[in-house]
């Protein structure tokens, strides 16, 4: 028995023995693999390799040595070292590998397969997985657009492109938007336009495919808000009452042209932003506000930014000009923005912030979807030419023909002359009963316009851009009677709850001219201050503003429902059904 025992215990031992021999590595292969990695995250790619080479050496057959030869290969492809990749990548069993090793196996495999069969090398990127840490998930993206884009796979590359956008920074993720934009440009508007009609609503793709329309002279047609409820409801809240959707920002910095060449433009929103903000009732919270002059420039804006980041603010409000914001959103601010202006450019606005802005498509998208309500099914567009106009216009195209109209010519009116009679010609052939006109064009344009198109004996109903009214009284407006155009109710002192415009005519010379709707504008922002990311959370919901009521979509834009006004005698007049913002517009 005694001897049983001795045996057994042995026995015992040498079980022991061999489980620690097969349980891992050594302290010492522990560490050196800990200095790879530290050597891989510095971007010590070479001496990652080499370390990773030795440990494999040092036990060919263990367990762990196939992972090493693995991490080794890695190490040298991303080293720029594919010859070696291939050399090492071919020692290693890719059965034994699990979780991510697998992954950076097929990955590898996928990168090198890459200038040699395309092919092969999409086939491998479309089967790993989309969830990957950040590093892998690059480069899987990468892959993905690389190989597509060598087999002429426009729209797959564009998609990959797009995943990468968010795991990118600074310069690499500015040339990888100008790709993305490049990249979809190709497919041309017809494609884009049709491929944007079956991706679900908050597709990523959109806002780009929209960057790249915009680029090519068309555009996305709108989903407009389905407004449901207004934001800041009185709530009970602990014994308290408080505004659903409010936030108390203790400080703001408003960035707005003092100087420069967009000082005019730049004071009206300031006067509307500061009218607001001092109009603030007692019992709601006011933050402390700075005011910041951006001269007008990329470099005063981002000197304004500094300042106001280092006096402590909570929120920025501005810029103003296009280029201000591009250079601001591009510049990853840490604080959140209620930009003034979109971007004329691919850049998104960063996590948490948001554009806002008068826009002139906006106008020939608002137009086109209350002809198709009243069922019009043709339409005839006249412009005068200028970029704005284009603008609406080709935003209304698009609009009304994603809803089943027909937008039969869009003529351009000849500058220099008074006789529109060979444009309007030219619009009448095929336009029925059912049709309607659309204009974007000045006021004198339009004073000049109108007559014609009566004599012409077109009895269409005529919709235009809001520029067709200069925002005060004209005795020469009654050649424009039956026009409707949609604008800002707080010029027809049709929103309560915000100060009068009549009131403040007699003090604020900018309210009674053409700067009254930046004035609005101004009002706007400072209403929006508090809001803004709750609106953009909570679809449906909205405030209703002196330019009109304001929601916030999903993209971080803010979108806004004018009323529609009609001129009757000459006087522009609210219409029936538009004046009661207290519940969402029909």
């Amino acid at each position: 028995m005694r001897s049983l025992h001795i045996l057994l215990l042995a026995l015992s031992l040498l079980l022991l023995a061999g489980c620690a021999t097969l349980a891992g590595p050594t302290p010492a292969q522990q560490a050196a693999n800990a200095q790879a990695n530290a050597l891989y995250q510095r971007g010590d790619y070479r001496g990652a390799a080499h370390t990773w080479a030795n440990l494999s050496a040092q036990n060919p057959s263990g367990a762990e040595s196939n992972d090493y030869r693995l991490r080794a290969a890695d190490a040298w492809y991303v080293a720029g070292q594919p010859a070696r990749t291939t050399q090492l990548l071919a020692t290693v069993d890719g059965a034994r590998l699990h979780g991510l090793d697998a992954v950076r196996y097929n990955l590898l495999k996928g990168e090198l397969a890459l200038a040699r069969d395309p092919q092969e090398a999409l086939a491998i990127a479309a089967m790993l997985p989309r969830a990957l840490p950040a590093p892998l998930g690059l480069r899987a993206a990468r892959l993905q657009a690389d190989a597509a884009s060598a087999l002429g796979d426009h729209w797959t590359a564009a998609r990959a492109r797009v995943r990468m956008d968010d795991l990118l920074t600074g310069k690499a993720r500015q040339q990888n938007a100008r790709d993305i934009e490049r990249t979809l440009m190709t497919l041309g508007v017809p494609a884009l336009l049709s491929q944007a009609q079956k991706l679900p609503a908050g597709d990523p793709m959109l806002p780009w495919m929209g960057r790249a329309l915009h680029r090519l002279g068309s555009a996305l047609p709108k989903t407009l808000p389905q407004l449901m409820r207004p934001a800041g409801t009185v709530i009970a809240q602990g014994g308290k009452s408080t505004q659903e959707g409010f936030h108390a920002y203790r400080q703001v910095a408003l960035l707005l042209p003092l100087s420069g060449p967009l000082k005019v433009a730049g004071e009206a929103v300031a006067e509307g932003f500061l009218t607001a903000y001092f109009d603030t009732p007692a019992t709601q919270h006011r933050p402390v506000l700075h005011v910041y002059d951006t001269q007008g420039t990329p470099a005063g804006t981002l000197a304004a930014y500094q300042q106001a980041e280092s006096a402590g603010a909570e929120l920025v409000v501005g810029p103003l000009a296009r280029n201000d914001v591009a250079a601001l959103f591009n510049s990853n601010p840490s604080l959140p923005v209620l930009a003034l202006n979109h971007p004329d450019s691919s850049i998104n606005p960063p996590q948490g912030s948001v554009e806002f802005g008068l826009m002139p498509a906006d106008d020939g998208t608002q137009a086109a979807a209350r002809m198709l309500q009243q069922g019009i099914r043709s339409a005839v567009v006249f412009i005068a030419g200028s970029d704005n106009e284009q603008r609406a216009a080709q935003a209304f195209k698009v609009q009304f023909e994603a809803g089943g109209g027909d937008v039969l010519t869009v003529q351009t009116l000849p500058q220099g002359t008074v006789n529109y009679a060979s444009e309007i010609r030219n619009a009448m052939p095929g336009l029925g009963a059912n049709g309607g006109i659309f204009i974007a064009v000045p006021p004198e344009t339009a004073r000049l316009l109108m007559p014609q198109i009566r004599v012409a004996r077109l009895r269409q109903p005529v919709f235009a851009s809001v520029q067709v009214y200069a925002g005060s009284p004209n005795a020469l407006n009654r050649d424009l009677d039956g026009v409707q155009f949609p604008d800002a109710p707080w010029l027809y002192d049709a929103q309560s709850g915000l100060p009068a415009r009549a009131s403040l005519m007699r003090n604020l010379p900018v309210v009674a001219g053409r700067g009254a709707r930046l004035f609005a504008f101004g009002m706007d922002a400072d209403l929006l201050v508090p809001y803004f990311a709750w609106l953009q959370q909570h679809p449906g919901s909205y405030i209703a503003g002196a330019t009109g009521q304001l929601s916030v979509d999903a993209q971080g834009h803010v979108q806004r429902t004018p009323i529609w006004v009609q001129f009757n005698n000459g006087v522009a007049t609210p219409m029936v059904g538009t004046l009661d913002l207290s519940t969402p517009t029909q």
